[in-house]
């Protein structure tokens, strides 16, 4: 159950759009957020070198209940492409790239991906802020 409306945009998934995203992101919390910020931009990140620059997205992110008044804030992105699945890489110390899912997994308490025939969302969830 959610306590709150969600923010959603929806928007194309640009490098160039990421920090305002994040600014967009923070003003809906109204606190500090770097975890969630940190997804948001892993999640976009992945559609712009993964499915292509200019992809059409929407991006939810909401403050939902858990047991015991334990809530989480999930953060969503949806895109048009259902083949290019997200993977979660063990990069080694000379990689430049192959960090941002395992950051996503590091600071997330769960994360996974919804697939239908129009395309997919990957989502995750991230401890409620205090």
């Amino acid at each position: 159950m959610t306590t709150a409306l969600p923010l959603e945009l929806d928007l194309l998934a640009l490098a160039k759009a990421v920090p305002d995203l994040r600014r967009e992101v923070r003003r809906y919390l109204g606190v500090p957020c770097a975890d969630v910020q940190l997804c948001v931009t892993e999640l976009v990140g992945n559609v712009v070198l993964h499915v292509g620059e200019g992809t059409p997205v929407r991006v939810r992110v909401a403050r939902t209940d858990g047991c015991g008044g334990a809530g989480r804030i999930r953060v969503e992105v949806t895109d048009p492409d259902p083949r290019a699945l997200p993977v979660l890489l063990c990069a080694t110390a000379d990689d430049e790239s192959g960090r941002g899912l395992a950051l996503l997994d590091a600071v997330a308490v769960r994360w996974g991906v919804e697939q239908g025939a129009a395309g997919k969302t990957v989502w995750c969830e991230v401890g409620n802020l205090r």
